[in-house]
């Protein structure tokens, strides 16, 4: 017996020719924005899609807006071919993967989307101006692919969070949905940037993970014990440099102190930095009663 051979999706490198293809589809339409270098956590996303619409869209488009002066823009993987035929394994509809030119044309008066004051916290802090450009590129591709619903993994959880908000607050019409992080068997989350690791950093990476299960685990006792927890595991691992570790509500304000809550952090690995999050349910602490005799 022969194994049947996916069909590759109608691919468009132009504006012109996206609009052409998407308008062909049958609805509801799905997008998932992506910058390409696929693995299992964008499969997922794209699966998530299958089942909740008629027609799939990728976007395989490394976006120059949100990387910052020395960050990894040139260096970022670039692995087209092997991006195609996944996409063709899942089964996605279209794929539009144009130049820079395409998506900044020549002669743009520079409109972006400002993400408002959570785009500076965080990761935002860490990153000036990363925000900004998510937002642009995806209400970008919101407008051309004109889609019903997009959708977008939780390990990226800030950036979830303000594309919720962009399609909320400026009424795009578009329903945002989260999607579970994707890990490995040792908890790591999937990531594109985990390519550039050394074995001897990936090993230590796994750290990361385990210090936001420690954290969650701690949530009967407060907040303070949920962070303490988490970084008693990051302070066993001085090769990783913490950009931050946060507890916050699940709009990323300032944590409960009972109910539900998400963890945030972010360390350097060597050159990679890796970021990872967590649901956390919050008790208050219960006090010790004295004796009532």
């Amino acid at each position: 017996m022969t194994t049947a051979v996916p069909t590759a999706p109608a691919v468009a490198e132009s504006v012109v020719e996206l609009r052409r293809l998407v308008a062909a589809l049958p609805g509801p339409v799905a997008l998932v924005p992506t910058m390409g270098a696929l693995h299992e956590g964008h499969r997922t996303l794209v699966r998530a899609a299958r089942e909740r619409a008629g027609s799939v869209v990728v976007s395989v488009f490394v976006n120059p807006t949100q990387f910052g002066p020395g960050e990894d823009f040139d260096r970022y993987p670039r692995t087209w071919d092997a991006d195609l035929a996944a996409l063709a394994e899942e089964r996605a509809d279209v794929v539009f993967h144009p130049p820079v030119e395409e998506v900044y044309p020549a002669g743009a008066l520079g409109v972006t989307v400002d993400p408002g004051p959570l785009g500076s916290v965080i990761e935002g802090s860490v990153r000036p101006g990363h925000f900004a450009g998510v937002l642009t590129v995806v209400a970008k591709l919101f407008g051309l692919v004109r889609p019903d619903l997009a959708l977008f993994g939780e390990k990226d959880y800030q950036q979830l969070t303000l594309i919720r908000a962009m399609a909320r607050e400026l009424a795009l019409g578009v329903e945002v949905v989260g999607v579970p992080t994707v890990r490995e068997d040792d908890g790591m989350a999937l990531s594109s940037r985990n390519r550039y690791l050394s074995p001897e950093q990936r090993a230590t990476a796994a750290a990361v993970s385990a210090a936001l299960r420690a954290g969650a685990a701690a949530g009967p006792q407060g907040p303070d014990a949920v962070l303490a927890a988490a970084r008693a595991v990051l302070a066993d691992h001085p090769g990783l440099l913490q950009d931050y570790l946060q507890l916050t509500d699940l709009d990323l304000g300032p944590a409960p102190t009972a109910g539900p809550a998400r963890l945030l952090v972010a360390v350097r690995a060597g050159s990679t930095r890796l970021l990872d999050n967590t649901h956390v349910d919050l008790h208050r602490p219960t006090q010790p009663t004295g004796d009532a005799r």
